[in-house]
């Protein structure tokens, strides 16, 4: 399937595009850290880390967990990823390849991704193939990211899908986890030195501890 998705981009990139190559940190399924360039694969909408599927025998599965390590195993050799836009959160939004392959499309044509139809309908026919098939999402009850979110099941930070909230309170600097009983009320202010992390390893090296530890 990896060799099957290597193409070229139909849309021609600005000639200015900005370029950025090297060794990749992957955050999600469609969010990878080159350097200090952060950068939002473009067209395609993977679940969330917290989000959970269902089969086609009603089994729950973490399918935001299996995107996520899908494309770190497609992002062990150098990535360049050729910039498209800039999303309201400052990071990149680009196209993503290794060798000549296309991420995005690989994540999407087996099921682990869905195309982004409100940006772009590049990936829409690798979507339908998948679907078609039932890899992936596709298997069972499949709901796209956007409506987990809009759902209140995820908070949106500005770091992308780095959902943990570094809280400063009266008990000190403390972190809430998804789905912990104070993680809706929990408000995040800059301002004040609050921040998200990506990662509990993250958050106690920068000092915060579990709430309710």
């Amino acid at each position: 399937m990896f060799r099957i998705c290597s193409f070229l981009l139909l849309l021609a990139l600005p000639v200015s595009a900005e370029v950025v190559t090297g060794p990749a940190r992957v955050i999600d399924g469609d969010t990878l850290e080159i350097g200090a360039t952060r950068v939002r694969l473009f067209g395609i909408d993977a679940p969330e880390r917290a989000q959970d599927c269902e089969d086609a025998a009603g089994r729950r599965w973490a399918c935001g967990a299996a995107a996520r390590a899908r494309l770190t195993d497609l992002a062990q050799a150098q990535v360049r990823c050729t910039g498209r836009d800039t999303d309201r959160y400052g990071r990149m939004v680009g196209t993503c390849a290794v060798e000549g392959t296309d991420l995005a499309a690989v994540l999407v044509a087996e099921g682990l991704a869905f195309a982004y139809r409100k940006y772009s309908a590049d990936y829409v026919g690798l979507e339908d193939r998948a679907r078609q098939a039932r890899r992936g999402v596709w298997a069972g009850q499949a709901v796209r990211p956007a409506e987990f979110r809009a759902a209140g099941h995820m908070e949106q930070s500005p770091r992308g899908a780095c959902a943990i909230k570094g809280n400063i309170s009266a008990k000190g600097r403390l972190y809430h986890m998804p789905g912990a009983r104070s993680y809706r009320a929990t408000q995040i202010n800059a301002a004040k030195g609050e921040r998200w992390f990506c990662t509990e390893a993250e958050a106690r090296a920068a000092g915060w501890r579990k709430a309710g530890t």
